[in-house]
């Protein structure tokens, strides 16, 4: 298994008092990755704007960083949309703020929809930061579907790029796959060993999904597997939370219409109040 995810990172460039901070973080991720970075500036073609984003970036000379500078005129999530597929980008880096209104929210943020409309991964920042905070501990998602091997599998890349030692496999199990009715001090029993039962069985087909992984990503990464019964969505965002993990690393969202966002489900619980940086995976 060959894992080089991301070869090319593109963030949105809006002059803002964010914007150093958010700079910042796209250029460590493009070093870290071994990635070209474009930045995307959604307006007139300016040589002023062009100069002042390499000053900014003088920083990662050093480190031989590789960028160029997009400029593009039309609305925002449009042209960064665009640009993302015309300039091939696997990793959208996004600025995002950790909870929104309702209005907000039901609207739909400029992140929000590019998150929901994107063909390439989406990392959403929630505390850019100038200064380098260390990112030890990954959760990510280890429920039953077709895309869950790669998730896994970027976890472990992007661990081993950003040096992080834990990576915590949380199995969401709807509460409703345990039928057993409790009512009793008997029947409680029967519906633990019953989950444990469920538990043991998810923990080997996750097993089977990191023994797949070559060992250069997973020999100095502890992992913790977690199996969670609950509300897929709210539960790892919940747990993400109380765990104090610095990433949440998540399955894309299926294509969604006004009535999932009416009623939030699954990804949507995250979107709707991000528990840390989220990165979502196509």
């Amino acid at each position: 298994m060959t894992l080089k995810p991301f070869n090319s990172i593109g963030i949105g460039v809006a002059f803002s008092p964010n914007l150093k901070a958010n700079l910042f973080e796209a250029a460590r991720l493009a070093v870290f990755f071994k990635a070209k970075l474009f930045l995307i500036h959604v307006g007139e073609t300016s040589a002023d704007k062009t100069k002042m984003l390499g000053v900014i970036l003088k920083k990662f000379e050093k480190d031989h960083l590789d960028f160029e500078v997009v400029f593009q005129k039309g609305k925002p999530v449009e042209v960064i949309l665009a640009v993302a597929a015309s300039k091939r980008i696997d990793l959208l880096v996004l600025g995002a703020a950790q909870r929104e209104r309702w209005v907000t929210y039901y609207m739909g943020s400029i992140a929000r929809k590019i998150t929901r409309k994107a063909q390439c991964a989406i990392l959403l920042l929630i505390k850019p930061s100038v200064e380098r905070v260390p990112c030890t501990h990954i959760v990510v998602n280890g429920l039953e579907s077709p895309k869950t091997q790669h998730a896994i599998s970027t976890a472990y890349y992007v661990g081993t790029r950003l040096n992080a030692t834990t990576i915590t496999i949380v199995d969401e199990i709807k509460e409703e796959t345990v039928t057993t009715q409790v009512d009793d001090d008997k029947s409680l029993r029967r519906a633990n060993i019953f989950k444990e039962r469920i538990s043991i069985k998810e923990n080997k087909r996750i097993k089977t999904i990191i023994e797949a992984i070559p060992e250069a990503y997973t020999q100095n990464i502890t992992v913790k597997l977690q199996p969670v019964f609950g509300v897929r969505g709210y539960s790892i965002g919940h747990y993400a939370q109380i765990a104090r993990a610095d990433l949440l690393v998540m399955n894309a969202p299926k294509a969604m219409t006004f009535w999932d966002r009416l009623f939030p489900h699954d990804i949507e619980h995250i979107l709707s109040e991000l528990p840390t940086d989220v990165l979502i995976l196509q």
